[in-house]
């Protein structure tokens, strides 16, 4: 079975600019700005929303411990804010198969 190919930076880039009458360099542009918006909203509210795709969240995680997969010995695992990925219930209606 043929393993299917992920869209890439460029052809991200070659599709708008195509769809929207754009250089490559604009839609580069668009993307970087994106993202410089995304980082923004994170750093000042903790949340930054795509309608319809995904909402991205700080999130806060507690120490705790574990333990270390190859010699089973617990070891602490520090406390570290991460982002998440929420992905909107629209576009897992349309992607994921209903049951």
């Amino acid at each position: 079975m043929a393993e299917a190919r992920r869209m890439g930076k460029s052809e991200l880039f070659a599709y708008f600019a195509d769809k929207f009458e754009w250089k490559r360099a604009q839609a580069r542009e668009f993307f970087d700005e994106l993202n410089t918006l995304a980082e923004k909203e994170l750093k000042r509210s903790g949340e930054f929303t795509i309608p319809g795709m995904v909402k991205l969240v700080v999130q806060k995680r507690k120490a705790r411990m574990g333990r270390n997969p190859a010699t089973g010995e617990p070891i602490k695992i520090p406390a570290k804010t991460v982002v998440k990925a929420r992905i909107a219930k629209q576009m897992k209606d349309a992607v994921l198969p209903r049951r």
